[in-house]
């Protein structure tokens, strides 16, 4: 009996690891990437952040654009890796335009595998810190699923953010779906057999509807332009989060993609890219 509930934990956590709430993107090494992009004749910086006040080691990978002074600050979702924005560093649209720079958030890629930080007020004080330590302004930034709310909590404390792009965005606490996979990463005993990157997932999954209702008092600090695009189909982060952001927002505009579902930000870049270029246009005017 026990060998036969062995067997199923493992099917499960198997199927688990095959479906992802934000497809995952599995990590690649500063090898990979740097092959990667070489093989294309892009020039790509890999750098390391190490900030003062958590100790984490971030890293980010960055294409430069000498004539611009606009940077697009990329985030990914749960479970994910800047792996999960390749397409958009590569265009030549957004590199003529910008300087473009993708995160391994806390606890995936290369940035502290493994290790979780729940609280999306700290990761956005590590970010925060990021934009300061490399003096970056001008900045949009764009994040998708668990990055949406994380892009929105920079734009709030950080004076350098210019605009906000959110890509399906789990920011509304109150629509926050139960997934019931996740107690697979936080039950001891099927845990370990879980891929790293879905326990980091699981723990932020756990705790991300309590740690949105520590944010709804800032979000009147969001003053800057917010574009929150999102598909009418996502069965994973309900399109009804356009209703929130509608009300918390001063300043937003809300883009429904009909018949799509959650992960229109790694599957369809180019439904999102002409509203990123339309940011960065509304920048350069000012």
């Amino acid at each position: 009996m026990i060998k036969i509930l062995l067997k199923c934990i493992i099917v499960i956590i198997f199927c688990f690891s095959l479906h992802s709430c934000s497809s995952l993107q599995y990590r690649q090494t500063d090898t990979e990437l740097k092959n990667q992009f070489k093989s294309e004749n892009n020039d790509l910086s890999i750098t390391y952040f190490t900030d003062k006040d958590s100790g984490l080691k971030i890293r980010s990978i960055k294409k430069e654009q000498p004539d611009s002074n606009i940077t697009l600050l990329f985030f990914h979702g749960s479970p994910s890796s800047l792996s999960a924005w390749n397409a958009y560093i590569r265009d030549t649209t957004l590199q003529d335009k910008a300087n473009l720079i993708a995160i391994d958030r806390p606890g995936y890629g290369y940035s502290g595998f493994g290790k979780s930080l729940i609280s999306i007020k700290e990761q956005g004080e590590v970010m925060s810190n990021l934009i300061d330590h490399y003096q970056l302004k001008n900045i949009i930034v764009v994040g998708a699923s668990y990055g949406g709310p994380l892009a929105a909590r920079i734009a709030a404390i950080n004076d350098n953010v210019k605009g906000v792009v959110m890509v399906s965005p789990a920011i509304d606490p109150e629509q926050e779906k139960y997934i019931w996979q996740s107690k697979f990463t936080q039950w001891w005993l099927t845990r370990w057999l879980v891929p790293t990157g879905y326990r980091v997932a699981g723990d932020e999954k756990t705790s991300h509807a309590a740690e949105l209702k520590k944010l709804e008092k800032d979000w009147d600090k969001v003053t800057v332009p917010v574009i929150h695009i999102h598909g009418d189909t996502d069965d994973i982060v309900p399109f009804g989060n356009i209703n929130y952001t509608k009300r918390v927002f001063k300043n937003i505009e809300i883009v429904k993609i009909s018949n799509k579902g959650h992960e229109i930000a790694w599957r369809n870049p180019e439904i999102v890219m002409p509203y990123l270029c339309d940011m960065i246009l509304k920048l350069k005017v000012k």
